[in-house]
């Protein structure tokens, strides 16, 4: 589905999320002040932060990856799998590790990450629907 979209598509795409996310957070950040959760504000603009550079990581990654030439799939899932593991592992001590010192930092993180997938995933469909669907 994704393959068949042109050449520029996805980086705009990325850009286009990480702003939207960036709006996102913003708003969410004076909404979770305006009810007196300045933990939960400053988690959330932490998480979508995280799932910013998350993505620029990964992005990176698969551009090294494509780099090396030719490679078998299973080399290359690999070796993308161990590092995006590391990169879950690490969010997820430093999710942890907010839980346990004051719980609205925490779930500010993870509300965080969270609006970062859904304003990625509308973003995705905005782009297969105006590409013209699903086949």
């Amino acid at each position: 589905m994704l393959e068949n979209l042109p050449p520029d598509t996805l980086p705009r795409l990325l850009r286009r999320t990480s702003w939207s996310a960036l709006i996102v957070a913003t708003i969410g950040f004076i909404v979770a002040l305006v009810i007196d959760q300045p933990w939960a504000a400053l988690g959330l603009v932490f998480g979508v932060f995280l799932a910013v550079m998350n993505l620029r990581f990964l992005d990176r990654q698969a551009a090294k990856v494509e780099l090396k030439g030719e490679q078998s799939s299973k080399a290359i899932r690999r070796q993308l799998g161990s590092r995006t593991s590391g990169r879950l592992a690490v969010v997820t001590v430093i999710v942890v590790v907010a839980l346990l010192i004051t719980a609205p930092l925490g779930v500010g993180i993870v509300t965080g990450l969270v609006l970062y997938q859904v304003v990625f995933v509308m973003n995705v469909l905005r782009v297969v629907a105006s590409q013209g669907g699903i086949e």
